[in-house]
């Protein structure tokens, strides 16, 4: 077999995180309804789930360059799978629903961390011209995407035909893709990890400025990309009076299809185009896709916000990624694993911050999303910091 099958196959890996990630925030109008479920409560599992992906993040870091890829990529398509079945299984054997849904998310949640610290590094090492990688980086991420409108549009047009009663029958069925990406992962060939004495140490990146802005510009990322994303389901049901179907399809659906397109232009012509404006462009743009949708009174505009936000923050994660391994080549899957926890970090406060204001404050989902507003701003201010570093650095070259 060839690297071509080790690209597909971290592609699946994508897809699969695309499913533990999203597949539960489909489902939170379901556990409202049956479980009386505020709000914050809802949020606390999104930030379970990457709060757990954060802890996974942590000791990965310390492990894997050491460990090589196969195992633990092994490893965290069988978590995913488990916590997927568990999502099915657990609410109705344990002491209470909230609890086994706590259960579940926590078991797929390892297998999300171990894959945001794992597949990028592994495309990373892949033979490619190195003016290609940051293209092959988004074009990897885009996959990301289209698993979530696999998800997305998939889950919700099964769950109208099934009835919101049988929906313990989706996880079943989207266990099925990370337990057939572990049959490839035990045969397709790996590259090697950076050996201890050649990778640039995590001492040495957390005292230089760039890797410092680099993490949190992924904070920032992953908040505005997660908060926009795992909410907008809602949002579109409770905030604009969308049925189930269509706030799913023109929420998060059309997000992720939005976030797809923008991944694949840059990995097409991302060569011809300077990453930095761009992260400050996609920023700002995710900044006023934010005010769009939490303040206007028009249902059309602010679904048209929800929507713009995904194409506006689709280069964002595997931009601050790339930015990072051009500046640092050898930094390995230990400065990925570095980078994945920031992320996951902003993946995990985000959301759960604009459920925490919603319900604080009684303005609902659109006040919670106007201070969300905070993460595409800080992009644009630490883009434009890392763009200012990075000049000063050629020009003492």
């Amino acid at each position: 077999m060839s690297y071509t099958a080790t690209r597909w196959a971290c592609y699946t890996g994508y897809v699969t995180q695309a499913i533990v990630n999203n597949l539960a925030p489909l489902l939170f109008i379901v556990f409202q309804t049956a479980y009386g479920l505020p709000l914050e409560m809802l949020g606390r599992l999104v930030l379970l789930n990457f709060g757990a992906q954060l802890l996974t993040d942590i000791i990965a870091v310390r492990y894997v360059d050491r460990l090589g890829y196969r195992g633990p990529l092994v490893l965290a398509h069988v978590m995913s799978a488990a916590g997927l079945v568990l999502l099915a299984v657990a609410p109705f054997v344990a002491p209470t629903p909230y609890i086994g849904l706590c259960v579940a998310v926590v078991v797929y949640a390892i297998g999300g961390g171990l894959l945001e610290v794992l597949v990028s590094p592994v495309v990373d090492a892949l033979p490619a011209p190195q003016e290609g990688k940051a293209a092959a980086m988004s074009l990897l991420h885009s996959f990301y995407c289209w698993g979530q409108v696999a998800v997305v549009a998939g889950s919700t047009l099964l769950l109208a035909g099934i009835g919101r009663e049988a929906w313990y029958v989706l996880p079943l069925i989207w266990a099925l893709v990370p337990l057939a990406n572990l049959v490839a992962f035990l045969r397709v060939p790996m590259p090697e990890t950076v050996p201890d004495a050649h990778r640039t140490s995590l001492i040495s990146l957390f005292r230089t400025p760039a890797f410092i802005a680099a993490m949190v510009l992924m904070l920032a990322a992953g908040a505005s990309e997660l908060t926009m994303s795992q909410w907008s389901s809602l949002f579109a049901e409770e905030g604009l009076g969308a049925s189930k179907v269509w706030g799913d399809l023109a929420g998060p659906c059309l997000f992720a299809v939005l976030m797809g397109i923008g991944r694949i232009v840059y990995g097409l012509f991302g060569e011809k185009i300077p990453l930095v404006p761009a992260m400050v462009f996609s920023g700002a743009l995710a900044t006023l896709c934010y005010l769009l949708a939490s303040l206007s009174s028009n249902p059309v505009l602010a679904f048209a916000g929800c929507a713009l936000c995904g194409f506006a923050v689709s280069l964002l994660w595997p931009g601050t990624f790339s930015l990072a391994s051009a500046r640092f080549p050898l930094g390995g899957a230990a400065m990925f694993g570095v980078l994945a926890v920031f992320g996951d970090l902003g993946a995990a406060v985000g959301p759960w911050t604009t459920g925490a204001v919603a319900d604080a404050t009684g303005g609902g989902l659109s006040t919670g999303l106007l201070a969300g507003i905070a993460f595409p701003v800080l992009v644009v201010v630490v883009s434009l910091a890392y763009g200012a570093m990075a000049h000063k650095s050629v020009q003492r070259m």
